[in-house]
């Protein structure tokens, strides 16, 4: 049957309230008697507590004060480990650092105490740069400053660089990258040991903030409770931060007694909160005349900060998508996170696979170059085919078409001609031309055995007047979530996509469908919607209520004979882990994710060499992601994504000083505007996915895999110049066009 309402852009479910101011955001909401809170952090890098001084000229006696021994279950942020506390205990470990809170009904006077108290630290020795950390100049963490490390092997690397014709050697390195969410972290929190914890937040995983209150409180999972209100952006980093300043609020609303407000401010969101992990991968990579991969080591670091958090699922992305969508016989990956004395970084966007991809990409077009081939030629030769296997062993069984959909991206935009076009005009010019490309895959779902771990579920109820409710903890923050699932479920079901409601995220009422992230929603959490639909859908037809062409009212009655003769008419669908699915954990190999999605982007850019200015002129965007739900939805986020990549490419550089970030402010950290991003053309190929709603797949990252090597390619292409690090500033480009004389 053809789809009726799958691979149609029906409005967005959430669109009218937000355009029309409707919808309520965290600072949008207040309850009688509400205080705001706020943190006092830590001004030092590391060091232990000596003191916290008072000013006396605030009268604190009207002021709440809770510190870490007002914390009256665990004093942890509980996450994968609970190394992280919620405030520090006589030692702090970053800039930033969580040591005390303050609450009060006057929110202008509680900033006047934040700066009237001052907190005195015996500094220790700290380390700032990862380089430090490998070489643990000081242990700040376990034994060895390491969180986390990985191993993959395939094949025999050692025997087989003596058939290499060529061995070409790169270091690349990305830096830090802020979310910038519109709508900065913010949670209200009632709490009583009468009446236990609920809290109200900006946040994209409620279960996650859950399982945080549950250890700090030491309450009953019952006694906790958390909402998702309206979601201005999460980017991810509102995955795992959202638990600290709830645990703030709710700490605050328990010894108040009244409820308590948290809002941070951009600067304070920007300075305290996670980022972007920076990172550093050395590639080694041997190579025939012909161009042949025979060898692939890579060593890959990521710059974890002062706690654990994500870090082992960031390098654990970008470890497997380290080598890339290319069949090499012979592959070692090494890789780790390691703790430095800044704030922890965290979940972004892509997590890790960003920054492997962009090393991998830069440093094929520089194995191209002594070789003697062409970047894209290179790529062809060693293009993954159905039935090989990638680096972790792999096998690809879906129809991966990578030099089809090479060509496609090349046709749109012209490549050869303009490549050898831009090569004869920039021997004349000073604004000088270039196109670059990047070729990669990215996995859709949790790593592994993530999936079948989180055991996921989603729920859906119809009522007698045949209105379809959705019970699922994936939130909205943007994205089109909401959207997604409401044309999933009227598809499956054949009704009216007005006719289904979503249950706004709150874990007394929905199911844990696991975190909005991964780019897992729609093809994870999607699934189970559509699974439990047709399950309500079979129960009608089995009934004999309901015959298999039925119109809106018939669907309406037999909804409602069911619930009179059967009582409630619901299905809870839990996900089931493909049987023929294996990964092995130990060993780091197996099936890492059950799909993939596969994509060629290019990007043209024009170089001023008198200013090193770089403007992207042109990008084109062609994927193959399963079928498409809504097509102005994904395209939307293909187009935000590779926005975001333009700026982790080019523009934002965080810049760093003891630990601390120091350009914490919109006016020096330098995102694209609409004046910078170019015409943004996406295309899609479309295999739909058998285990997917519809053969639908993740869309939500690949983006910002692809979007900085291919600048960082086209502005090797126009300038020679050789791009090694990110971003790509133009005080860093104008220093390299001088080292080389463009």
């Amino acid at each position: 049957m053809e789809p009726r309402i799958i691979g149609t852009s029906v409005p967005r479910k959430e669109g009218r309230d937000k355009v029309t101011g409707a919808a309520r955001y965290i600072d949008d909401i207040s309850f009688p008697e509400m205080i705001y809170g706020l943190t006092v952090r830590s001004p030092a890098a590391r060091g232990r507590i000596v003191n916290i001084h008072f000013e006396p000229t605030i009268p604190w006696n009207e002021f709440t004060i809770v510190t870490a021994k007002d914390i009256p279950g665990k004093n942890c942020i509980m996450l994968l480990i609970d190394d992280e506390p919620a405030l520090a205990d006589g030692f702090v470990n970053h800039p930033e650092e969580p040591i005390l809170l303050l609450a009060h009904a006057d929110k202008y006077l509680l900033e006047e105490a934040r700066r009237a108290v001052h907190v005195e630290i015996d500094s220790a020795p700290a380390v700032f740069t990862l380089a430090d950390s490998l070489t643990c100049k000081e242990v700040i963490w376990g034994r060895d400053n390491i969180f986390k490390s990985f191993h993959v092997e395939k094949g025999d690397i050692d025997s087989a660089w003596s058939s290499a014709a060529f061995i070409v050697e790169g270091e690349y390195e990305t830096g830090a990258q802020e979310q910038l969410y519109i709508e900065p972290q913010g949670v209200i929190a009632k709490a009583s040991p009468g009446e236990g914890v609920t809290v109200w937040g900006s946040l994209q995983c409620p279960h996650y903030v859950h399982k945080a209150l549950l250890a700090l409180f030491g309450l009953p999972k019952d006694r906790i409770r958390v909402v998702q209100t309206e979601t201005g952006g999460g980017f991810g980093g509102k995955e795992e931060y959202p638990s600290m300043i709830a645990a703030h609020s709710a700490l605050l609303a328990w010894k108040s007694g009244k409820p308590v407000k948290m809002i941070y401010d951009r600067a304070e969101d920007m300075l305290a909160t996670t980022k972007r992990h920076p990172s550093r991968t050395i590639h080694r990579t041997g190579v025939t005349r012909d161009g042949k991969l025979v060898a692939m080591q890579i060593d890959f670091t990521i710059d974890g900060g002062a706690y654990q958090t994500l870090s082992p699922v960031v390098l654990s992305r970008g470890t497997i998508h380290a080598a890339g969508p290319y069949e090499c016989a012979n592959v070692r990956i090494n890789s780790r996170a390691v703790a430095t004395n800044t704030p922890p970084h965290g979940a972004f966007r892509g997590f890790g696979a960003p920054q492997s991809v962009f090393a991998l990409e830069r440093h094929l077009d520089r194995v191209a170059q002594v070789v003697g081939l062409a970047p894209e030629e290179l790529r062809r030769r060693n293009f993954i085919q159905p039935g090989q296997t990638l680096a972790v062993h792999q096998v690809v069984r879906e129809n991966v078409d990578m030099a089809g959909l090479m060509d496609r991206a090349f046709q749109l935009c012209d490549y050869h001609a303009k490549r050898k076009r831009f090569q004869q005009e920039n021997r004349h010019n000073v604004i000088k031309k270039g196109i670059g490309f990047a070729s990669f895959l990215h996995g859709a779902g949790f790593t592994g055995s993530g999936e079948e771990y989180l055991a996921s579920e989603a729920a859906l109820e119809v009522s007698g007047e045949g209105r379809v409710r959705i019970f699922a903890g994936s939130t909205e923050m943007g994205q089109g979530t909401n959207t997604v699932f409401t044309q999933i479920a009227a598809e499956a079901l054949g009704i009216d996509c007005d006719q289904i409601e979503i249950v706004q995220p709150d874990t007394a009422q929905v199911p844990n469908s696991g975190p909005t992230v991964a780019s897992r929603t729609t093809m994870i959490v999607g699934k189970l919607v559509e699974t439990s639909a047709r399950t309500v859908q079979k129960c009608l037809f089995d009934s004999g209520l309901l015959n298999r062409n039925y119109s809106a009212a018939e669907f309406k009655s037999a909804c409602a004979a069911y619930i009179e003769k059967h009582g409630p008419l619901q299905s809870l669908t839990k996900y089931q882990y493909p049987h023929d699915l294996h990964w092995d954990d130990e060993r780091y190999q197996g099936d890492a994710y059950g799909a993939y999605a596969w994509a060629v982007y290019v990007a043209e850019v024009s170089v001023d060499t008198r200013t090193a200015e770089v403007r992207v002129e042109d990008f084109v965007a062609v994927q193959e992601v399963g079928k498409v739900i809504n097509p102005v939805l994904a395209a939307g986020q293909i187009e935000g994504g590779v926005a975001q990549g333009m700026g982790f490419a080019l523009y934002e550089n965080c810049v760093w000083q003891q630990g601390r970030m120091i350009n914490g402010q919109m006016t020096n950290y330098i995102i694209p505007t609409s004046m910078d991003v170019p015409p943004i053309r996406v295309f899609f190929e479309e295999i739909p996915y058998e285990r997917g709603p519809a053969g639908a797949k993740g869309i939500g990252e690949l983006h910002l895999d692809g979007t900085a090597p291919a600048i960082a390619n086209a502005i090797a292409h126009a300038t020679g110049a050789e791009i090694t690090r990110i971003p790509i500033t133009a005080e860093v480009l104008l220093n390299i066009l001088e080292s080389v004389h463009v």
